[in-house]
């Protein structure tokens, strides 16, 4: 008598108790590289996740939150004796802005792109207990590193506005309005950035060596101590290639009526999009395989 074929026991569901259902977790299917419904459903998680990180980058701390005006304070005045006095770079700034106020603006968004790469490079690592007991978007891990950078970029964004409240700088409803856009292209600059090298350094510990490196480098290849004038008017357009020269001419266009970026700006848009598009793919085809070599 020949044995009928069964089903393989890990595709059979055991009965479920009275009261109670079955879900199956599985791989999302299709060509989607993000799923935002998915992502709202754990809204919750990322908000917990975000929570997380504020107070324990503060836990313990002499001078708690004083730390997010002090990195960017401290870093401008070294740049005002260095740059500007001595390199005289703060002679023929546009407008006759002050130096002070001209450099701590662009330390603002550097200072969260900064904060929120160095996280979100290292937030699956940092996670593997998390990663391997429990499933969720994977997403949410550097997407939370990514959002809570936003607290310390109020602080110390409140001190920019004593600033230029001391130099005699009004705000205008322009900066207003077009402010958040360039807040929200600085998160998506370091989300593009931070979802590929957290997915390799899942793979290649040796990638969290790297990112203080890249972020030095990166530094000196953004306009927050130069002026992108320097810049010869044929190449402005390519140094857009550098999402963050964009983000930077960008905040001081909209806070102190700098020089307008021009193209350099929209080259830097076409950048992140495509960096934010390469990452959502790779990071969605390697989240399968985190929770088993993380």
């Amino acid at each position: 008598m020949t044995a009928q074929p069964t089903e393989s026991p890990s595709t059979v569901a055991p009965p479920a108790p009275a009261g109670r259902q079955h879900v199956r977790i599985q791989p999302s299917k299709g060509w989607q590289v993000l799923n935002l419904r998915q992502l709202w459903e754990f809204r919750e998680l990322l908000g917990i996740l975000v929570w997380r990180d504020i107070k324990v980058r503060y836990k313990q701390t002499v001078l708690g939150a004083a730390w997010a005006i002090l990195q960017p304070f401290l870093t401008m005045v070294v740049f005002s004796i260095f740059f500007g006095k001595l390199a005289g770079l703060g002679k023929n700034l546009p407008g006759h802005i002050p130096y002070p106020v001209w450099s701590y603006c662009a330390l603002l968004p550097w200072q969260l792109f900064a904060y929120a790469l160095n996280e979100s490079g290292n937030s699956l690592v940092a996670n593997r207990q998390l990663i391997t007991k429990v499933y969720f978007p994977r997403l949410v891990i550097p997407l939370s590193a990514v959002l809570a950078g936003l607290v310390d970029f109020c602080i110390a964004f409140a001190v920019l506005l004593g600033m230029m409240f001391w130099y005699g700088i009004t705000p205008s409803l322009f900066a207003l309005t077009t402010l958040p856009l360039f807040v929200f292209f600085a998160i998506a600059t370091a989300l593009s950035a931070g979802l590929w090298l957290s997915a390799l350094n899942v793979e290649y510990r040796d990638v969290r060596y790297t990112i203080p490196f890249l972020t030095q480098f990166w530094l000196f290849l953004t306009p927050i101590a130069y002026p992108s004038t320097l810049i010869p008017q044929a190449l402005r357009p390519l140094y857009g290639l550098n999402p963050m020269a964009g983000v930077v001419e960008g905040f001081r266009w909209a806070l102190l009526g700098s020089n307008p970026p021009g193209p350099m700006l929209w080259v830097s848009v076409g950048t992140v999009t495509l960096l934010l598009i390469g990452g959502l793919a790779y990071f969605r085809r390697m989240e399968k395989t985190f929770a088993d070599i993380v």
